[in-house]
Protein backbone atom coordinates (compact mmCIF):
# COMPACT_ATOMS: atom_id res chain seq x y z
CA UNK A 1 0.00 0.00 0.00
CA UNK A 2 1.55 3.18 -0.80
CA UNK A 3 1.34 6.51 1.22
CA UNK A 4 -1.68 8.09 -0.91
CA UNK A 5 -3.98 4.83 -0.15
CA UNK A 6 -3.04 4.90 3.44
CA UNK A 7 -4.00 8.29 3.80
CA UNK A 8 -7.38 7.52 1.85
CA UNK A 9 -7.70 4.34 4.61
CA UNK A 10 -6.81 6.44 7.52
CA UNK A 11 -9.36 9.37 6.38
CA UNK A 12 -11.98 6.68 5.60
CA UNK A 13 -11.51 5.50 9.32
CA UNK A 14 -11.67 9.04 10.54
CA UNK A 15 -14.11 11.22 8.41
CA UNK A 16 -14.18 13.72 11.19
CA UNK A 17 -11.43 14.83 12.62
CA UNK A 18 -10.84 17.57 15.59
CA UNK A 19 -6.94 18.14 16.15
CA UNK A 20 -8.01 21.40 18.39
CA UNK A 21 -9.82 18.40 20.49
CA UNK A 22 -7.54 15.29 19.71
CA UNK A 23 -4.04 15.98 19.88
CA UNK A 24 -2.80 12.17 19.06
CA UNK A 25 -4.90 12.09 15.68
CA UNK A 26 -2.84 14.97 15.01
CA UNK A 27 0.25 13.08 15.34
CA UNK A 28 -0.90 10.53 13.28
CA UNK A 29 -1.97 13.09 10.56
CA UNK A 30 1.68 14.21 10.63
CA UNK A 31 2.69 10.91 10.85
CA UNK A 32 0.88 9.89 7.33
CA UNK A 33 2.63 12.62 4.96
CA UNK A 34 5.21 11.73 2.94
CA UNK A 35 8.85 13.97 2.16
CA UNK A 36 9.58 10.87 -0.65
CA UNK A 37 10.01 12.18 -4.07
CA UNK A 38 10.36 8.56 -5.29
CA UNK A 39 7.26 7.29 -3.31
CA UNK A 40 5.15 10.30 -5.22
CA UNK A 41 2.49 8.72 -7.53
CA UNK A 42 1.57 9.64 -11.04
CA UNK A 43 -1.06 12.43 -11.31
CA UNK A 44 -2.09 14.73 -14.01
CA UNK A 45 -1.09 18.32 -14.95
CA UNK A 46 -3.70 19.93 -16.18
CA UNK A 47 -3.70 23.27 -18.20
CA UNK A 48 -4.98 26.36 -17.53
CA UNK A 49 -5.65 26.95 -21.01
CA UNK A 50 -8.07 24.01 -21.54
CA UNK A 51 -11.71 24.89 -21.63
CA UNK A 52 -14.46 22.77 -20.62
CA UNK A 53 -15.46 21.74 -23.75
CA UNK A 54 -11.42 20.23 -24.48
CA UNK A 55 -10.07 23.08 -26.64
CA UNK A 56 -7.15 25.40 -25.67
CA UNK A 57 -7.19 28.85 -25.10
CA UNK A 58 -5.35 30.77 -28.11
CA UNK A 59 -4.44 34.30 -27.57
CA UNK A 60 -4.12 36.80 -25.15
CA UNK A 61 -7.88 38.45 -25.69
CA UNK A 62 -9.24 35.14 -25.18
CA UNK A 63 -7.57 34.34 -21.89
CA UNK A 64 -8.22 37.98 -20.98
CA UNK A 65 -11.72 38.01 -21.45
CA UNK A 66 -13.16 34.24 -20.79
CA UNK A 67 -10.86 31.87 -19.67
CA UNK A 68 -9.01 33.94 -16.41
CA UNK A 69 -12.33 34.41 -15.25
CA UNK A 70 -13.62 31.30 -15.19
CA UNK A 71 -10.77 30.43 -13.00
CA UNK A 72 -11.26 32.90 -10.68
CA UNK A 73 -14.33 31.61 -10.03
CA UNK A 74 -13.20 28.43 -9.48
CA UNK A 75 -10.53 29.09 -6.71
CA UNK A 76 -13.45 31.33 -5.18
CA UNK A 77 -15.84 28.64 -5.62
CA UNK A 78 -13.06 25.62 -3.94
CA UNK A 79 -10.47 27.55 -2.34
CA UNK A 80 -10.73 31.16 -1.24
CA UNK A 81 -14.12 32.23 -1.81
CA UNK A 82 -15.73 35.36 -2.52
CA UNK A 83 -14.06 38.72 -2.21
CA UNK A 84 -15.39 40.36 0.87
CA UNK A 85 -17.48 43.60 0.08
CA UNK A 86 -16.25 47.34 0.54
CA UNK A 87 -17.23 49.62 3.42
CA UNK A 88 -19.51 52.33 3.06
CA UNK A 89 -16.81 54.85 4.16
CA UNK A 90 -12.95 54.65 4.78
CA UNK A 91 -10.62 57.25 6.58
CA UNK A 92 -7.12 57.32 6.91
CA UNK A 93 -5.97 59.13 10.07
CA UNK A 94 -2.34 60.04 10.70
CA UNK A 95 -1.26 59.29 14.37
CA UNK A 96 2.81 59.75 14.16
CA UNK A 97 5.32 61.08 11.60
CA UNK A 98 8.77 60.54 12.62
CA UNK A 99 11.25 61.74 10.40
CA UNK A 100 14.22 60.83 11.71
CA UNK A 101 13.26 56.97 11.67
CA UNK A 102 15.71 54.25 11.56
CA UNK A 103 18.41 56.81 12.82
CA UNK A 104 18.10 59.55 10.09
CA UNK A 105 17.36 56.76 7.04
CA UNK A 106 13.95 57.01 6.59
CA UNK A 107 10.68 58.63 7.48
CA UNK A 108 8.11 56.70 9.30
CA UNK A 109 4.28 57.40 9.70
CA UNK A 110 1.49 55.37 11.85
CA UNK A 111 -1.67 55.43 10.06
CA UNK A 112 -4.63 54.32 11.68
CA UNK A 113 -7.23 52.50 8.31
CA UNK A 114 -10.75 52.89 9.66
CA UNK A 115 -13.46 51.13 8.03
CA UNK A 116 -17.50 52.18 8.54
CA UNK A 117 -20.71 51.78 7.56
CA UNK A 118 -23.82 53.27 7.81
CA UNK A 119 -25.24 51.18 10.48
CA UNK A 120 -22.26 52.42 12.86
CA UNK A 121 -20.07 49.30 12.77
CA UNK A 122 -16.18 50.30 12.79
CA UNK A 123 -12.98 48.49 12.41
CA UNK A 124 -9.58 49.64 12.31
CA UNK A 125 -6.67 48.66 10.72
CA UNK A 126 -2.91 49.97 12.27
CA UNK A 127 -0.50 50.44 9.23
CA UNK A 128 3.01 51.39 9.27
CA UNK A 129 4.78 53.20 6.71
CA UNK A 130 8.50 53.57 6.35
CA UNK A 131 9.94 55.99 3.37
CA UNK A 132 13.54 56.59 2.32
CA UNK A 133 14.74 59.96 3.75
CA UNK A 134 15.24 62.83 1.90
CA UNK A 135 13.28 60.78 -1.24
CA UNK A 136 12.02 63.13 -4.27
CA UNK A 137 8.58 62.29 -5.91
CA UNK A 138 6.92 59.25 -5.74
CA UNK A 139 8.63 56.17 -4.22
CA UNK A 140 8.20 52.88 -5.55
CA UNK A 141 6.55 50.76 -2.66
CA UNK A 142 7.03 46.96 -0.95
CA UNK A 143 3.71 46.36 0.24
CA UNK A 144 2.34 42.98 2.81
CA UNK A 145 0.79 41.92 5.88
CA UNK A 146 2.70 40.85 8.59
CA UNK A 147 1.72 38.26 11.08
CA UNK A 148 2.57 39.58 14.79
CA UNK A 149 2.16 43.39 14.29
CA UNK A 150 3.81 45.98 13.51
CA UNK A 151 6.12 46.49 16.07
CA UNK A 152 7.76 43.04 15.79
CA UNK A 153 9.21 44.11 11.91
CA UNK A 154 11.65 46.79 13.04
CA UNK A 155 14.29 47.62 15.73
CA UNK A 156 12.67 51.13 16.71
CA UNK A 157 10.72 50.37 19.89
CA UNK A 158 8.78 53.36 19.83
CA UNK A 159 6.54 51.63 17.01
CA UNK A 160 2.68 51.00 18.35
CA UNK A 161 1.90 47.21 18.86
CA UNK A 162 -0.91 46.16 16.84
CA UNK A 163 -2.01 42.85 15.70
CA UNK A 164 -3.99 43.02 19.38
CA UNK A 165 -7.21 40.38 18.14
CA UNK A 166 -4.87 37.26 18.19
CA UNK A 167 -5.52 35.12 20.59
CA UNK A 168 -2.22 34.41 21.37
CA UNK A 169 -0.87 37.25 23.62
CA UNK A 170 2.99 36.46 23.58
CA UNK A 171 4.04 38.77 21.39
CA UNK A 172 2.43 41.42 22.84
CA UNK A 173 5.79 41.80 25.44
CA UNK A 174 8.17 43.91 24.65
CA UNK A 175 10.58 40.48 24.49
CA UNK A 176 8.78 40.51 20.72
CA UNK A 177 9.28 43.40 19.88
CA UNK A 178 11.91 43.22 16.55
CA UNK A 179 11.40 39.31 16.85
CA UNK A 180 10.41 39.76 12.45
CA UNK A 181 12.54 42.27 11.79
CA UNK A 182 15.04 39.94 9.40
CA UNK A 183 11.56 38.52 7.64
CA UNK A 184 11.06 42.00 6.49
CA UNK A 185 14.24 44.11 5.95
CA UNK A 186 12.72 47.15 6.08
CA UNK A 187 16.66 48.79 6.31
CA UNK A 188 17.68 46.53 3.49
CA UNK A 189 13.84 47.53 1.30
CA UNK A 190 14.66 51.65 2.52
CA UNK A 191 18.70 51.77 1.18
CA UNK A 192 17.75 50.24 -2.15
CA UNK A 193 15.41 53.62 -1.90
CA UNK A 194 11.75 51.89 -1.60
CA UNK A 195 9.25 52.41 0.89
CA UNK A 196 7.59 49.70 3.12
CA UNK A 197 3.84 49.52 3.82
CA UNK A 198 2.84 47.09 6.07
CA UNK A 199 -0.37 45.86 8.73
CA UNK A 200 -0.61 43.08 11.05
CA UNK A 201 -2.68 39.99 8.86
CA UNK A 202 -4.21 39.41 12.47
CA UNK A 203 -6.28 43.01 12.30
CA UNK A 204 -8.13 41.84 9.36
CA UNK A 205 -8.82 38.51 10.17
CA UNK A 206 -7.23 37.25 13.52
CA UNK A 207 -5.59 33.93 12.81
CA UNK A 208 -7.94 31.34 14.52
CA UNK A 209 -11.10 29.37 13.92
CA UNK A 210 -13.00 31.74 16.53
CA UNK A 211 -11.54 35.15 14.45
CA UNK A 212 -14.12 35.75 12.58
CA UNK A 213 -16.54 37.96 15.23
CA UNK A 214 -13.29 39.86 15.24
CA UNK A 215 -12.48 39.95 11.48
CA UNK A 216 -13.50 42.04 8.52
CA UNK A 217 -16.40 40.30 7.76
CA UNK A 218 -18.17 41.52 10.61
CA UNK A 219 -18.84 44.44 9.38
CA UNK A 220 -21.22 42.95 6.35
CA UNK A 221 -22.63 40.89 8.64
CA UNK A 222 -23.26 38.50 12.29
CA UNK A 223 -20.40 36.50 13.12
CA UNK A 224 -21.28 35.96 16.87
CA UNK A 225 -20.11 32.67 17.62
CA UNK A 226 -19.49 31.16 14.24
CA UNK A 227 -16.46 29.27 14.07
CA UNK A 228 -13.76 27.32 11.82
CA UNK A 229 -15.10 26.76 7.94
CA UNK A 230 -17.43 29.11 5.89
CA UNK A 231 -19.17 28.33 2.71
CA UNK A 232 -18.59 31.73 1.32
CA UNK A 233 -16.01 33.53 3.04
CA UNK A 234 -12.58 32.36 4.06
CA UNK A 235 -9.32 34.41 6.11
CA UNK A 236 -7.01 33.83 3.34
CA UNK A 237 -9.73 35.47 1.45
CA UNK A 238 -10.10 38.60 4.01
CA UNK A 239 -5.98 38.53 4.69
CA UNK A 240 -5.84 39.34 0.48
CA UNK A 241 -8.68 41.86 0.31
CA UNK A 242 -6.25 44.02 3.27
CA UNK A 243 -3.79 43.79 0.78
CA UNK A 244 -5.95 45.59 -1.38
CA UNK A 245 -7.54 47.87 1.43
CA UNK A 246 -3.30 49.14 1.70
CA UNK A 247 -3.05 49.26 -1.97
CA UNK A 248 -6.02 51.59 -2.37
CA UNK A 249 -3.87 53.69 0.35
CA UNK A 250 -0.73 54.12 -1.26
CA UNK A 251 -2.88 55.28 -4.26
CA UNK A 252 -4.33 58.01 -2.60
CA UNK A 253 -0.74 58.87 -0.76
CA UNK A 254 1.17 61.90 -2.45
CA UNK A 255 4.36 60.12 -1.07
CA UNK A 256 4.14 56.15 -2.65
CA UNK A 257 4.03 55.30 -6.42
CA UNK A 258 0.87 53.10 -6.50
CA UNK A 259 2.21 51.94 -10.17
CA UNK A 260 5.35 50.67 -8.50
CA UNK A 261 4.40 48.42 -6.22
CA UNK A 262 5.64 45.04 -5.17
CA UNK A 263 3.37 42.36 -3.24
CA UNK A 264 5.32 40.19 -0.83
CA UNK A 265 4.22 37.13 1.71
CA UNK A 266 5.72 34.20 3.60
CA UNK A 267 4.03 30.96 4.32
CA UNK A 268 0.33 31.12 4.79
CA UNK A 269 0.60 34.95 3.48
CA UNK A 270 2.47 34.12 0.70
CA UNK A 271 -0.58 32.10 -0.71
CA UNK A 272 -2.50 34.91 0.61
CA UNK A 273 -0.57 37.25 -2.25
CA UNK A 274 -1.04 34.72 -5.01
CA UNK A 275 -4.74 35.25 -4.32
CA UNK A 276 -4.74 38.80 -4.03
CA UNK A 277 -2.12 39.11 -6.54
CA UNK A 278 -4.73 37.20 -9.22
CA UNK A 279 -7.60 39.78 -8.30
CA UNK A 280 -6.17 43.03 -8.10
CA UNK A 281 -3.87 44.06 -10.98
CA UNK A 282 -2.73 47.12 -9.69
CA UNK A 283 0.45 45.10 -7.78
CA UNK A 284 2.93 44.45 -10.28
CA UNK A 285 5.14 42.39 -8.54
CA UNK A 286 3.66 39.77 -6.90
CA UNK A 287 6.03 37.82 -4.51
CA UNK A 288 5.24 34.65 -3.16
CA UNK A 289 7.96 33.07 -0.24
CA UNK A 290 7.61 29.41 0.89
CA UNK A 291 3.82 29.26 0.27
CA UNK A 292 3.53 25.40 -0.01
CA UNK A 293 0.43 23.93 -0.21
CA UNK A 294 -2.56 26.24 -1.33
CA UNK A 295 0.44 28.44 -2.24
CA UNK A 296 2.58 27.80 -5.26
CA UNK A 297 3.26 23.80 -4.56
CA UNK A 298 2.03 21.86 -7.01
CA UNK A 299 -1.25 20.13 -4.92
CA UNK A 300 -1.10 16.88 -6.85
CA UNK A 301 2.25 15.80 -6.19
CA UNK A 302 0.98 15.06 -2.66
CA UNK A 303 4.37 15.83 -1.09
CA UNK A 304 4.95 17.61 2.36
CA UNK A 305 1.59 19.50 3.80
CA UNK A 306 -1.18 17.66 2.74
CA UNK A 307 -5.15 19.06 2.86
CA UNK A 308 -6.08 16.40 5.42
CA UNK A 309 -3.46 18.32 7.51
CA UNK A 310 -4.38 21.98 6.61
CA UNK A 311 -7.91 21.89 6.25
CA UNK A 312 -8.30 19.80 9.58
CA UNK A 313 -5.77 22.60 11.37
CA UNK A 314 -6.90 25.65 9.85
CA UNK A 315 -10.41 25.13 8.46
CA UNK A 316 -10.86 28.93 8.52
CA UNK A 317 -8.44 29.61 5.64
CA UNK A 318 -10.29 27.80 3.07
CA UNK A 319 -14.67 27.78 2.05
CA UNK A 320 -15.96 24.67 3.18
CA UNK A 321 -15.96 22.98 -0.07
CA UNK A 322 -12.27 22.90 -0.07
CA UNK A 323 -12.69 19.36 2.42
CA UNK A 324 -13.76 17.75 -0.11
CA UNK A 325 -10.56 17.27 -1.24
CA UNK A 326 -9.50 15.51 1.48
CA UNK A 327 -7.66 12.58 0.59
CA UNK A 328 -9.06 13.10 -2.96
CA UNK A 329 -6.34 15.71 -4.37
CA UNK A 330 -6.61 13.65 -7.84
CA UNK A 331 -10.38 15.07 -7.88
CA UNK A 332 -9.66 18.66 -8.29
CA UNK A 333 -9.73 19.57 -12.16
CA UNK A 334 -7.13 22.33 -11.30
CA UNK A 335 -3.98 22.82 -9.88
CA UNK A 336 -2.15 25.61 -8.29
CA UNK A 337 0.13 26.73 -11.38
CA UNK A 338 -3.52 27.82 -12.35
CA UNK A 339 -3.39 30.57 -9.59
CA UNK A 340 -0.14 31.36 -10.60
CA UNK A 341 -1.36 31.78 -14.54
CA UNK A 342 -3.63 34.58 -13.08
CA UNK A 343 -0.77 36.63 -12.62
CA UNK A 344 0.53 37.40 -15.97
CA UNK A 345 1.83 39.21 -17.42
CA UNK A 346 2.57 40.98 -14.29
CA UNK A 347 6.16 39.72 -13.08
CA UNK A 348 5.59 36.44 -10.78
CA UNK A 349 8.22 35.56 -8.28
CA UNK A 350 8.22 32.19 -5.88
CA UNK A 351 10.61 31.39 -3.22
CA UNK A 352 11.87 28.09 -1.75
CA UNK A 353 13.87 26.87 0.92
CA UNK A 354 15.86 23.45 1.02
CA UNK A 355 14.99 21.93 4.15
CA UNK A 356 11.49 23.56 4.25
CA UNK A 357 9.94 20.11 2.90
CA UNK A 358 6.48 20.52 4.26
CA UNK A 359 6.24 23.38 2.14
CA UNK A 360 7.39 21.41 -1.18
CA UNK A 361 10.40 23.33 -2.65
CA UNK A 362 9.97 21.18 -5.44
CA UNK A 363 6.69 21.68 -6.07
CA UNK A 364 6.60 25.30 -5.64
CA UNK A 365 9.78 24.91 -8.84
CA UNK A 366 6.97 22.98 -10.65
CA UNK A 367 4.34 25.27 -10.28
CA UNK A 368 5.95 28.30 -11.38
CA UNK A 369 7.18 26.46 -14.45
CA UNK A 370 4.01 24.86 -15.67
CA UNK A 371 2.42 28.42 -15.27
CA UNK A 372 5.04 29.53 -17.93
CA UNK A 373 2.33 28.49 -20.22
CA UNK A 374 -0.04 31.28 -19.88
CA UNK A 375 3.06 33.81 -19.73
CA UNK A 376 3.88 32.86 -23.05
CA UNK A 377 0.84 33.76 -24.57
CA UNK A 378 2.75 37.32 -23.44
CA UNK A 379 5.56 36.35 -24.93
CA UNK A 380 7.06 36.59 -21.49
CA UNK A 381 10.49 34.96 -20.37
CA UNK A 382 9.52 31.95 -18.34
CA UNK A 383 11.37 28.77 -17.03
CA UNK A 384 13.19 26.75 -19.48
CA UNK A 385 12.72 23.16 -17.59
CA UNK A 386 11.00 21.33 -15.28
CA UNK A 387 13.80 19.78 -13.92
CA UNK A 388 14.95 20.36 -10.03
CA UNK A 389 17.09 23.31 -9.41
CA UNK A 390 20.40 23.53 -7.49
CA UNK A 391 20.17 25.12 -4.02
CA UNK A 392 21.57 28.37 -4.63
CA UNK A 393 20.20 28.50 -8.06
CA UNK A 394 18.33 32.36 -9.08
CA UNK A 395 16.53 33.06 -11.72
CA UNK A 396 15.84 36.49 -12.44
CA UNK A 397 13.15 37.05 -15.41
CA UNK A 398 9.00 37.32 -15.92
CA UNK A 399 8.83 34.01 -13.74
CA UNK A 400 11.91 34.65 -11.30
CA UNK A 401 12.70 31.72 -8.80
CA UNK A 402 15.42 30.88 -5.96
CA UNK A 403 15.92 28.04 -4.00
CA UNK A 404 17.93 28.59 -1.30
CA UNK A 405 19.97 27.08 1.73
CA UNK A 406 18.10 26.79 5.15
CA UNK A 407 14.61 26.81 6.34
CA UNK A 408 11.12 27.63 6.42
CA UNK A 409 11.60 31.50 6.90
CA UNK A 410 12.17 35.07 4.93
CA UNK A 411 15.63 36.29 5.20
CA UNK A 412 18.49 38.61 3.96
CA UNK A 413 19.03 36.02 1.18
CA UNK A 414 15.88 35.57 -0.29
CA UNK A 415 15.66 39.99 -0.13
CA UNK A 416 18.67 40.39 -2.17
CA UNK A 417 17.08 38.82 -4.98
CA UNK A 418 13.71 40.67 -4.21
CA UNK A 419 15.19 44.18 -4.47
CA UNK A 420 17.53 42.96 -7.61
CA UNK A 421 13.91 41.85 -9.24
CA UNK A 422 12.77 45.39 -7.85
CA UNK A 423 15.49 47.16 -9.39
CA UNK A 424 15.28 45.67 -12.73
CA UNK A 425 11.24 45.70 -13.41
CA UNK A 426 9.93 48.73 -11.26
Amino acid sequence: MNYVERIKEFYAAHPVMDFYTDRAVEREVVGLLNYDESAIQPYKVSSPLEKEDGTKVASVAEWEQSRRSKIIELFKKELYGEVPPMPDQVEYKEISCKKDALNGKAVRKEIDMVFTMKNGKTHTVPVLIYLPAGATGKVPVFLNLNFKGNHTITNEKDVRMSGLLNDDKSFLSAEQRSCHAERNSIEMVIARGYACCTASYNDFFPDHIDGWCDSIYALFGDYENYSRGHEKYSSIGAWAWGMSRLMDYVEQSEELDSSRVALHGHSRLGKSVLWAGALDERFKIVISNNSGLAGAAMTKRCFGELYIYLVTAMPHWFVKNTARYIANEEAQVFDQHFLLSLIAPRKLVVASAENDLWSDPYGEYLGTYHAGEVYSLYGADVLKTPLRQAVGTVITSDISYHIRPGKHAQNGIDWLHYLDIADKYL
